[in-house]
Formats: structure tokens, C-alpha cells, sequence
């Protein structure tokens, strides 16, 4: 089976808003080839099955940032509203919206991006404990090697000490000429 539009092409549409993996409207409507505002209508027309953890509103802060990660080239671009943030479930949704053949497919192959992020993101997240740990036996293992370099520096100087006093010049005692 052939892909209608390369996975890549659906990954650089997904950024992270609200600790969330998103696709914003503009972008989905750009997948599934209709216009953005078609897209809005048919969502505004459902209401009802978009909520709050499907789909929200962005705000003018985290448009700002958007544009600060040249996700998006300028708030002008946006058209002059806030564009709307699908989640995963909320792209799901929309293919009970959408009721075009490409966008069936268009959807599931969202879907399939979308569960190849997930894995790759608690692959990361598995990873990212792992080196915490690494990292934290090596701050245990420096500290242990410090005190035991500590202890020897101190035998060490007791050694010295104790050596040094062997070695001082005595006191000769018997005859002397």
C-alpha cells in the first residue's frame, strides 16, 4: 500500500502545545486539501464532538511562540484568528467530519504518525531515565573516589610523616674523637 503523502511530510506538522503532540487547523487542512475555513465550519457545525481534550483554540501567547520556532513564518500568516490545535483524538474525530475518501485515508495515516510519535516518545522518555541514572551512579562513584582518595591522601601523609621522622639525622652516640 502507498502512502498519499509522505509520513515526513505529516511529522513536520506536528508540534507540541500544552505538553500535547497537535496538528493545527491550517496544517490538516492542508493534508486532507481542503481550505481552512471549510475545515472550521465543519468542526463549528459538530461542536458537540469536539471537546476541550480533542481540540482547542491556541492563544496569542503560545502563537507567539510558534512563530518564535518558525513553525509558522508570522501571526499574519495566520489569517487574522488563532488557529485551532487537533490532538490525536481530535484528528480521529474529524474523520467522521470529513467524510471524503482522501481524507479516510489522509486520517489514517495521521493516526499512523501519530502512534509512531508515541512510541518514539516513551523511547526517548525510557531513555532519557536511563542516562539520569548513569549520571547519578557517576556522581556516587566520583563521590566514593573522592572520599577514598581523601583516605589515602591521608595514610599517605601519616606515611610521610611517620617516614620522615625515621629518616632525621640522630644524634650520634658513643666516642667521639
Amino acid at each position: 500500500m502507498t502512502d498519499i503523502i509522505p509520513a515526513s511530510k505529516i511529522e513536520h506538522k506536528i508540534v507540541v502545545i500544552r505538553d500535547q503532540s497537535v496538528i493545527l487547523d491550517r496544517d490538516l487542512a492542508e493534508l486532507y486539501e481542503v481550505k481552512a475555513i471549510a475545515l472550521r465550519q465543519q468542526v463549528k457545525r459538530n461542536n458537540d464532538r469536539f471537546p476541550e481534550d480533542f481540540m482547542f483554540q491556541i492563544t496569542n501567547k503560545e502563537a507567539e511562540l510558534l512563530v518564535s520556532q518558525n513553525v509558522i513564518p508570522s501571526k499574519r500568516s495566520l489569517g487574522g484568528y488563532l488557529p485551532y490545535a487537533f490532538t490525536e483524538n481530535g484528528v480521529a474525530m474529524l474523520s467522521s467530519v470529513l467524510n471524503s475518501d482522501k481524507a479516510i485515508q489522509v486520517n489514517i495515516q495521521i493516526m499512523r504518525v501519530f502512534t509512531r510519535f508515541k512510541r518514539m516518545y516513551f523511547a526517548y522518555d525510557e531513555l532519557k531515565k536511563m542516562i539520569l541514572e548513569l549520571e547519578q551512579r557517576q556522581r556516587d562513584d566520583k563521590r566514593a573516589l573522592s572520599d577514598e582518595i581523601k583516605e589515602l591522601s591521608q595514610i599517605l601523609f601519616l606515611e610521610v610523616n611517620r617516614l620522615e621522622k625515621l629518616m632525621k639525622p640522630r644524634k650520634q652516640i658513643g666516642f667521639k674523637p
